[in-house]
C-alpha cells in the first residue's frame, strides 16, 4: 500500500496516515481492530455501498452494529440522518470508546463524520471512502457538514479522521455518472495546485476512464498529497484552505438549485467554468487556459453550462448565504494560472463585485 501522512499537530498522534492499494477492502477489519482495539466500532454506510457488496467485504459475518444510510445521497445529507445515527449509537450502549467507521461516499462521510464530531462531546472516525469524489476530496481534511433545507453544508464541524483507506478497486462498482462527476475534485486539484498534475490528467484520462487500478492509484496519491499538504499548512481554513473551494462558491449555488439533480462534481464543473469567466473579466486569464479546462470537463462529459431550470435569481440567493459570505456576499477563490492560485493582500480568497458575477451568470 501507498502511504501518506497528514501531520495536525491538534489531532491525536499529530495526525493521520492515508492509506492506498487496490483490492485491500477485504484486509482491511483486522487492521483496524489492531490500530483501535480499545474502541467499539459503528460502521455508517449507505444502501448503494451494501448493495455493491463492499460492506460485507470490510466486515465479512463479524456482528459490528451498522447504520445504513437510505436512500443513499444528498438528499440523506441532513441533521435528521444526523439525529438518527445518535440514536442508533445510543441504543447499541456505545460511548466515549466507540469509533465510527464510514465507509460510502462523501455523503456517508459528511453524516457520519458529524455524528462522530457531536455525539459524546467527540469520538474517533476512520474514513474508507468508494467514490471517486470521496477518495480525491471530502475523506481528507476533516470537514464534516450537513445541509439544511436552504443551503448545503449549513452545520458542520472540523472533525478530524484517525485513519483513511483508500482501496481504488470499490470505485468499480460506480456507474458512469458517478465515476466521472467525482474525478472533477481531481481536476480542481490540479488546477489550483500542480500544473504536472493537470499535465498527467490531460494524457492519461482514457486510462483514468477505463479505471486502470494502477493509473487511480497514482491519481488517488497525487490528490492526497496536494489536499494533505493544504489541510497541514491551514487546517481550521484561515487562509490557504479557502483554495479547495475553488469552483464550489457557485458550484454549491447551482447544486443547491437544482435540487441536487446535478451531481457535486457535475455542479463543480460548472463552478470552476464560472471562475474561469470571472478570471477574464478581471483580467487575470492567459489565452487558452479556460479552453483547456473546458476541453477535460467536456471530455469526462460533465455539463460547462447552467441547466435551463435554474434562475440566475436563484443562484444569487444562494451565493448571499454561502457559509464563507461576509455581509452577505462570499470572496472568491481565482487562479493566477494553472497550478497558482491569485493572490490579493495575501489572501487566498479575493473579492469580486457582484455586477461581475452576475454578468458571468447570465453568460453560463
Amino acid at each position: 500500500m501507498l502511504e501518506h501522512k497528514v501531520r495536525i499537530p491538534a489531532c491525536p498522534a499529530g495526525g493521520y496516515t492515508i492509506s492506498i492499494g487496490t483490492e485491500i477492502l477485504g484486509l482491511l477489519w483486522p487492521k483496524i481492530e489492531a490500530d483501535f482495539g480499545g474502541y467499539n466500532k459503528f460502521v455508517v454506510t449507505d444502501q448503494s455501498v451494501v448493495s455493491s457488496g463492499h460492506l460485507h467485504k470490510l466486515v465479512g459475518e463479524r456482528d459490528i452494529p451498522t447504520f445504513v444510510i437510505n436512500p443513499p445521497g444528498e438528499t440523506s445529507k441532513n441533521i435528521s440522518t444526523v439525529t438518527s445515527i445518535i440514536e442508533a449509537m445510543e441504543n447499541a450502549y456505545l460511548g466515549r470508546d466507540t469509533l465510527v467507521v464510514a465507509l460510502g461516499g462523501g455523503t456517508v462521510g459528511d453524516v457520519a463524520g458529524f455524528a462522530a464530531a457531536v455525539f459524546k462531546r467527540g469520538v474517533r472516525v476512520v474514513h474508507i471512502p468508494t467514490t471517486t469524489v470521496a477518495q480525491a476530496d471530502s475523506s481528507i481534511g476533516g470537514k464534516t457538514g450537513v445541509d439544511s433545507t436552504v443551503s448545503k453544508n449549513a452545520f458542520g464541524a472540523f472533525w478530524h479522521p484517525a485513519a483513511v483507506f483508500i482501496d481504488v478497486a470499490t470505485v468499480s462498482t460506480l456507474d458512469e455518472r458517478q465515476f466521472r462527476a467525482g474525478l472533477v475534485e481531481s481536476v480542481k486539484h490540479a488546477i489550483i495546485a500542480d500544473s504536472l498534475y493537470f499535465d498527467y490528467l490531460e494524457d492519461h484520462l482514457d486510462a483514468i476512464l477505463a479505471r486502470k487500478p494502477e493509473v487511480l492509484e497514482h491519481v488517488a496519491h497525487w490528490n492526497c498529497k496536494i489536499k494533505g499538504s493544504v489541510v497541514e499548512a491551514d487546517p481550521g481554513e484561515q487562509n490557504k484552505r479557502r483554495i479547495l473551494n475553488y469552483g464550489h462558491t457557485i458550484g454549491h449555488a447551482v447544486e443547491a438549485a437544482s435540487g441536487f439533480a446535478l451531481l457535486h462534481g457535475e455542479a463543480v464543473a460548472i463552478g470552476i467554468i464560472a471562475a474561469g469567466l470571472i478570471e477574464a473579466e478581471m483580467g487575470l486569464s492567459e489565452a487558452g487556459r479556460l479552453e483547456r479546462i473546458t476541453r477535460i470537463l467536456e471530455k469526462l462529459h460533465v455539463p460547462v453550462k447552467l441547466p435551463p431550470n435554474v434562475a440566475e435569481r436563484d443562484l444569487v440567493d444562494l451565493i448571499k448565504r454561502d457559509k464563507k459570505a461576509v455581509n452577505k456576499w462570499p470572496r472568491f477563490v481565482l487562479i493566477a494560472k494553472i497550478g497558482e492560485v491569485y493572490r490579493q493582500g495575501g489572501q487566498y480568497a479575493v473579492e469580486v463585485a457582484p455586477e461581475i458575477v452576475n454578468e458571468v451568470l447570465k453568460r453560463l
